[in-house]
């Protein structure tokens, strides 16, 4: 089984990006992020409504980060180091040598190969750090540039959930898809 110790907290660096901890100055971002329903959307969580919602938010995740539960990394730009997005592993699986990569990005910064960036980044982090034998992600099937940027990065698809997830008082649709470690590139 594996073991996880992200003390101290792992800062990953590429050519554009750094992806740091996330820290109670970024909360304003995380807000931004978190109380938009457009980016939101494919995300089944509850918008953030106050300031305090997003800094309970960097909390818990802190909190869930120190008990080696998950990680969860701010992108941010080398220029500026302001978080424009999130990127992490969440629901680890060790017994199973398998995580869940989530991202979301400001949609600001859509189309200019960010999350591309910051995902393979991640992946790499994953797979020779983490030692996973597979990495999962679990979308909304309407999310069409989220399939494209996971099939970008050599996701296939696992499967396809028909309204398996109860959220806002309906039944939701969740695709699988995951990259094993024999075929990271």
């Amino acid at each position: 089984m594996l073991q996880f110790n992200f003390s101290p907290f792992p800062v990953l660096e590429t050519e554009n990006l750094i992806l740091r901890q996330i820290n109670s100055e970024d909360d304003h971002e995380v807000f931004e992020l978190r109380s938009n329903s457009e980016t939101m959307k494919f995300i089944p969580r509850p918008l953030a409504v106050t300031i305090e919602d997003a800094q309970k938010f960097i909390i818990d995740c802190n909190s869930s980060i120190e008990k080696n539960e998950l990680i969860n990394w701010a992108i941010s730009k080398k220029e500026d180091n302001k978080l424009i997005g999130m990127i992490g592993f969440f629901r680890m699986q060790p017994e199973n040598f398998r995580g869940e990569v989530g991202y979301i990005l400001n949609p600001n910064f859509h189309g200019k190969g960010i999350m591309k960036e910051a995902l393979d980044k991640a992946l790499k982090y994953g797979f020779e750090v983490l030692n996973f034998h597979s990495i999962e992600a679990v979308i909304d099937p309407q999310n069409i540039n989220s399939e494209k940027l996971l099939q970008k990065a050599g996701f296939s698809k696992e499967a396809h959930f028909k309204e398996n997830f109860f959220y806002n008082d309906e039944f939701l649709d969740t695709v699988i898809y995951s990259l094993l470690k024999n075929n990271y590139k």
